[in-house]
């Protein structure tokens, strides 16, 4: 039986959001947007629906004059993206 995949993570922007955040101890706005492609508006709700979801936290703020967001991978967003891993893993096992 193939292992239930957390929906929140099976989103390909997302995905790559906590992909990115668990290699890395923060990155900010500018930092995602350039790395994923994304638009800056579906990168905006991206990661409103991982930080409601306790999987990051997200920190506002300026650098200087100009606003910052910054994001950081929560215990539990680690513990989301590794067990969404570990069943991806299965599944392609199965194929063998």
């Amino acid at each position: 039986m193939f292992p239930k995949l957390d929906p929140l993570l099976h989103s390909e922007l997302r995905l790559a959001l906590v992909s990115i955040l668990a290699g890395v101890e923060e990155a900010d706005f500018s930092y995602l947007k350039k790395q994923t492609g994304a638009t800056a508006g579906n990168l905006s709700v991206q990661i409103d629906k991982l930080a409601a979801a306790g999987y990051i936290t997200v920190e506002k703020g300026f650098k200087g004059k100009m606003p910052c967001t910054t994001c950081r991978i929560t215990p539990a967003g680690t513990e989301a993206f590794a067990s969404y891993v570990k069943a991806l893993k299965k599944y392609l096992a199965a194929g063998k």
